[in-house]
């Protein structure tokens, strides 16, 4: 397969899309979205990395959504719905959205928004534009059966496909006819909210591009139980003769998780996949294709080698590993991908034949500084051991923050790193770590916004393996300023990263 070219030397930052300011909530695809691509560009980066952008399910992950390939209605901006005339000023200053808006309340969300949105459905106009046909023939592969899916999961309160009558469960063309034409109207709306985030993510990234931003995208490798997908396709993955589960996907014990992380997830049937030319993984490389200029592939060594946990276990210790599809996987979606990169999350039990793969390939994976510094052994991610194809992390959405890592870390791990990177203070120290990886040899190199803001661990993204405080933060109104970008141009500048020296070189090239 033809190899990747490196990434030119350069900079990003890593901020999820519902850590935004807003007043509605939660992040959403509005004003302060195009006010952080300003304040990139002022800074010299040329690189916005957002988590995964689908809709949420249990325990509001964006690693576990309804549909691989539907957007998040909660990212859908009000203020950008009121200015079409699909809401009142009123309306929207009527309902609490919560007071916190540092964090995201998520079941508020569930209660608040969609009724918002249902009444802005209500007064579109947009059924039968050719906008809207478009856009329904461009996604026929998908809309139907997510529209139809979320319907029907309303009208089943809430409750997951599994729990569904059987016949529905199986759909089976005589029920599911009958089930659906009393819920005509709602699958309508489920379709024009997927309308509407599109149309304002294109506007959204369209801006980007306009001023030199680069957007990366996160892909998990799974599809959730509880979705569309699995519902709609499940020939696709590896379910039983009644549609559950035999085994499900996560990771043994590890450093981050004694008994292990059981994701739950559905695993994928690669001899079908194979069989099919992966035609549905290419529909969604394609689909993600049209999102971003750059995909990270989460768990990149369960193509490798996935682990495997019976579906009736509690914990992830008892599982077992068993072959993926490897080099076969890149050579069929490399295609359906175009000019689009990739960034390989080959974090975890690597062995000798996932990093052959990744060579084979050409994309770079990661290197995470917080797992750099372990007093007792000699460490791949300490900068001193890169090479230039790799991209740098001062830590991702699955790490505290880098002022929350040095208070929590062991100490000698968090005495080994001062000495390694010569810091004398602790003031502004998360700046130190992210110098590192600045000045290092890795082409791209990423720190969350949190890093820059000299956060603590009330700052964390994602604690994995635990529920009920992820996925929540938020980043207050302001703090993006002037000053801040100037200083991180600086830095970006000292080591050869900021936006448009790396313009020149890539010309030059």
């Amino acid at each position: 397969m033809k190899k990747q070219k490196q990434f030119p030397r350069s900079a990003g930052v890593l901020m999820p899309v519902f850590s935004l300011p807003s007043p509605y909530g939660i992040g959403t695809l509005g004003r302060a979205a195009y006010e952080f691509i300003d304040f990139l560009r002022e800074a010299g980066h040329a690189y916005w990395q957002v988590l995964p952008l689908g809709p949420t399910s249990y325990g509001d992950s964006p690693y576990q959504s309804f549909s691989a390939f539907a957007g998040n209605p909660y990212f859908i901006d009000l203020d950008f719905l009121r200015e079409e005339g699909l809401l009142e000023e009123e309306e929207l200053a009527a309902v609490e959205w919560g007071e916190d808006e540092n964090d995201i309340d998520y079941a508020g969300l569930y209660e608040k928004r969609f009724p918002i949105l249902k009444l802005a459905f209500s007064r579109s106009k947009h059924a039968g534009t050719a906008a809207y046909e478009a856009f329904c023939g461009g996604n026929a592969d998908w809309l139907e059966n997510y529209a139809r899916y979320m319907a029907l999961k309303m009208h089943f309160g809430g409750k997951s496909w599994l729990e569904w009558p059987q016949a529905l469960r199986r759909r089976e063309p005589d029920a599911l006819a009958e089930a659906l034409e009393p819920l005509a109207e709602d699958i309508a709306f489920w379709k024009f909210c997927q309308f509407k985030f599109f149309e304002q993510w294109e506007r959204l990234r369209a801006y980007a591009k306009e001023q030199g931003i680069l957007l990366i995208g996160d892909i998990p490798i799974y599809a959730a139980m509880d979705s569309a997908d699995a519902w709609a396709e499940p020939e696709v993955f590896y379910l039983d003769e009644d549609c559950r589960p035999i085994d499900v996907a996560g990771c043994p014990p590890d450093a981050f998780a004694a008994t292990g992380q059981l994701w739950g997830n559905p695993l994928y049937r690669w001899d079908y996949q194979e069989k099919t030319g992966f035609a549905w993984w290419k529909r969604r490389m394609a689909a993600t294709a049209r999102l971003y200029d750059v995909v990270r592939i989460d768990h990149f060594r369960g193509l490798v080698g996935y682990y495997a946990i019976p579906a009736a276990d509690k914990t992830a210790e008892h599982g077992e590993w068993r072959k993926g599809p490897g080099l076969a996987f890149f050579e069929a979606v490399q295609s359906a991908l175009g000019d689009t990169k990739w960034i390989l999350e080959d974090l975890g039990y690597l062995t000798p034949d996932v990093h052959r793969l990744r060579k084979k390939v050409g994309a770079p994976g990661m290197k995470v500084l917080q797992f750099a510094f372990d007093s007792r052994e000699e460490s791949d991610y300490l900068p001193h051991n890169y090479n230039a194809n790799c991209v740098v992390y001062t830590g991702t959405h699955d790490n505290d923050t880098m002022i929350g890592w040095t208070h929590t870390a062991p100490k000698a791990d968090v005495r080994f790193a001062r000495r390694y990177l010569h810091i004398r203070r602790s003031a502004g120290e998360s700046w130190d770590f992210v110098r590192a990886a600045y000045m290092s040899v890795a082409s791209l190199a990423i720190a969350p916004l949190q890093d820059f803001l000299c956060l603590g661990s009330e700052a964390r993204v994602n604690t994995p393996s635990t529920l009920g405080r992820n996925w929540r933060w938020r980043v207050s109104p302001g703090l993006c300023t002037a000053e801040l970008a100037a200083r991180m141009k600086e830095l970006a500048s000292l080591y050869g990263r900021a936006a448009r020296e790396a313009d020149s070189r890539t010309k030059k090239d």
